[in-house]
């Protein structure tokens, strides 16, 4: 669950509210009174003064699991902008200080590439475990147009009990990207037929919903240029293609924090 998730009072959590009696918490019941569907767990974390910001994480959790809370949906409730998402305008280019720092770890990101197949950004690599944001399962974003590809992926992801999210093309990004809960991790592929990844990672990272995603570049080009292209995007990651599966599992675990 992550700080920017936004969440609403589903039927069970309102009948609880309305019960004489109930077996949840005094916070669990605090939180189902706080929580609107328009402000974020951080913004509740911030005001109010009852609860700290990792008892409301937890008892969030625990909420969404047991079906008291849902996400809120984005058309009706979040009303996120994805207006500008694909502009015909390209996507607004690093600044210095990234670039610079992006060419001083590229050198030794391209190495890692060469040698195990994937890389995690040092500067990027989560310090904690990321919560997953429905409650229970991580959700992968995989942005692959080759369908073969993507089958293949959806079946791993699968059988190691993450939630796979396709999409292959720029309106199907943004069907992912609206549907609450958000990715846990996004997986994207350079080259796509009708935009590339640089430029979706790029915009994620401006986005103030979606600038928190961790994102692990899909590529077969693994020159300095690209890595260093990637990491002053904002990029978590890289994993070459072809990968075998050890090395794509590393990976995403790698960014979620999870060892």
């Amino acid at each position: 669950m992550r700080d920017l998730d936004v969440y609403a009072v589903a039927d069970k959590g309102n009948e609880e509210l309305k019960r004489g009696s109930t077996q949840l918490s005094q916070a669990a019941l605090e939180l189902l009174v706080l929580l609107d569907g328009k402000t974020s767990i951080a913004e509740i974390a911030e005001r109010t003064k009852v609860l700290s910001a990792e008892e409301i994480r937890q008892t969030a959790q625990m909420l969404a699991q047991g079906g008291y809370i849902r996400p809120a949906t984005p058309e009706q409730e979040l009303n996120l902008d994805f207006s500008y998402f694909f502009a015909d305008q390209p996507a607004a280019e690093p600044s210095a200080q990234a670039a610079e720092q992006a060419r001083g770890e590229a050198e030794s990101g391209t190495a890692a590439l060469k040698l195990n197949g994937y890389y995690v950004s040092i500067a990027r690599k989560s310090s904690r475990k990321i919560q997953p944001a429905s409650g229970s399962s991580y959700s992968v974003l995989v942005v692959e147009d080759d369908p073969e590809l993507q089958r293949a992926l959806k079946f791993l992801l699968t059988m190691e009990e993450f939630v796979p999210r396709l999409a292959s093309n720029r309106n199907e990004i943004l069907e992912a990207l609206r549907t609450l809960p958000l990715p846990d991790v996004a997986l994207l592929d350079v080259g796509l037929p009708d935009t590339n990844g640089f430029d979706v990672l790029a915009r994620m990272r401006r986005h103030p919903q979606l600038k928190s995603i961790p994102v692990i570049m899909l590529t077969g080009q693994a020159q300095r240029e690209d890595v260093m292209r990637g990491l002053a995007g904002g990029a978590d990651g890289y994993i070459t293609k072809p990968f075998d599966r050890d090395v794509l599992l590393t990976g995403i675990r790698a960014v979620l924090g999870l060892g």
